[in-house]
């Protein structure tokens, strides 16, 4: 997801995203949204959240950090 579209996602929830990385943003995000706050922390390339809206670049990020 563009971090464009982080954004606009994070100011409907009220979160101010200056100078924010896109996983700090994707987290507050989470929290916002009453969900774990894991965005990137998947060991293995496992993760249980099938429905989370970010775990496609979620697995993709931990995938190269494990490399």
């Amino acid at each position: 997801m563009l971090v464009q579209e982080i954004r606009a996602i994070a100011k409907n929830h009220g979160i101010k995203t200056t100078r924010m990385k896109k996983s700090d943003m994707i987290r507050s995000i989470q929290i916002a949204e009453g969900n774990f706050d894991c965005f990137s922390t998947a060991e293995n390339g496992y993760c249980d959240q099938n429905t989370c809206l970010w775990r496609n670049d979620c697995l993709k990020l931990s995938e190269q950090s494990s490399h």
